[in-house]
């Protein structure tokens, strides 16, 4: 395997989580006795520009289809976030009526609708015809197609170009990393301006977010990396923000080469200094990640079959993308954690992948009582805590894994 950005040959191997199946390939009941297809999550770091990665086991185009699972609108803390960020970029960049914002990975409106209400035009690309559907039903213009270079320079000649152009949680999600920059300096005016979010690498390393990996995400990225691969098509970053979004994220700001519109700020080089201190350019800094996810696993594993000793029923909510990766890494099946609950209906009904987990509403929960409600997306544990405070009036406890075992 090459590196997708530099083409160097990978030989350094950063985690193996072995083999399971794409961590959004939900089960009907009627497949459950079918045969599924398990993919490796072997990930590499690059020893040349130290970008993390696996390879294209399973296409994009299979994983991002019509039946594709994962709404934004359904986190309550993502629509707040989202919100702040559009009242935020308007007043800082000056987007009015004239302005274009183009949304990549737009999903069902969930961000663009907050400049539909402030009358600022946009345009969302979302290959997932599903969720496309949904963001037109909210008055999100949306093209149902993957964003490249070829589609960049078809809207670019329609004279649709962005003086806002942005992304959350899709750099990481494309395969052709170096095809997808490309594109946004074709579609970006000459004043214009990118914002990208993504998780930072260094939390995932910090703090054993491992079930952050798995097929959906191809790329695992550092400022440091992705500094190098805007860089090399002469995009610039001028700013960068630290956010405690999914565990830890960047918010990148980029811009032409050239335009002195953006000044660079003093925090590009100050995340720079500090992920160069961590290590980020030092093979060193990438051992024995593999022995803490070890670690998590023989206590989730140990957790669970202490409470099946005890005849304790133990629950978990949301069927989330990190959840199916930290159970299929550790073997749990159904006859360990009972049920999930997701508020998403698209979830209600099917099954987790490989571990065959039903997923249920939220009244299955109170029915059934259970004493532990592990949380699988740990990164909104606040939000979920407070939505199912109620499982206290029975003694119910929640339950994390990530970065460590810690009973709430």
């Amino acid at each position: 395997m090459q590196c997708r950005f530099c083409k160097t040959t990978l030989e350094h191997e950063f985690i193996d989580l072995y083999n399971a199946p794409a961590s959004n390939s939900f089960l009907t009941r009627e497949q459950l006795n079918e045969p599924e297809t398990f993919y490796p999550l072997k990930v590499f770091v690059c020893h040349n520009c130290f970008l993390v990665q696996i390879d294209e086991y399973k296409s994009s185009h299979a994983i991002f289809n019509s039946e594709y699972v994962y709404f934004s609108s359904y986190s309550t803390s993502w629509l707040e976030h989202s919100k702040r960020y559009v009242e935020a970029v308007t007043k800082r960049f000056g987007l009015n009526e004239g302005s274009l914002v183009v949304e990549i990975a737009s999903n069902d409106g969930y961000l663009l609708q907050y400049f539909v209400e402030k009358k600022v035009p946009v345009l969302g690309i979302e290959p997932t015809a599903n969720t496309a559907e949904v963001a037109r039903q909210k008055g999100v213009p949306t093209v149902t197609e993957f964003f490249g270079t070829q589609l960049a320079t078809r809207l670019a000649a329609e004279g649709k170009q962005a003086d806002l152009f942005l992304g959350n949680n899709v750099l990481a999600h494309v395969p052709d990393i170096v095809d997808l920059v490309a594109g946004m300096k074709i579609i970006l005016k000459p004043q214009g301006v990118i914002t990208m979010e993504f998780p930072h690498l260094v939390q995932l390393i910090n703090n054993n977010q491992f079930d952050t990996i798995y097929h959906e995400h191809f790329s695992y990225l550092s400022f440091y990396s992705i500094k190098a691969i805007f860089n090399a098509q002469e995009l610039e970053l001028f700013d960068v923000e630290e956010l405690p979004t999914h565990g830890g994220s960047l918010r990148i700001y980029a811009k032409h080469t050239g335009n002195a519109a953006q000044p660079i700020t003093p925090n590009v080089q100050a995340l720079l200094d500090k992920e160069l201190s961590y290590g980020i350019a030092d093979l060193a800094y990438y051992k024995g990640f593999q022995q803490k996810a070890l670690q998590v696993k023989l206590d989730l594993l140990d957790f669970l079959i202490r409470q099946k000793r005890e005849g304790k029923q133990v629950a978990a909510y949301g069927a989330a993308a990190k959840g199916n990766t930290l159970l299929n890494y550790s073997g749990v099946k159904n006859d360990l954690i009972d049920f999930v609950v997701d508020a998403n209906p698209a979830k209600q009904g099917k099954f987790l992948p490989a571990s065959h987990i039903p997923v249920v509403n939220e009244a299955q929960l109170k029915e059934a009582k259970p004493p532990y409600v592990i949380i699988l997306p740990w990164n909104i544990r606040d939000e979920i805590t407070k939505q199912l405070s109620y499982i206290r009036e029975w003694g119910g406890r929640f339950v994390v894994f990530i970065p460590q075992l810690e009973l709430i």
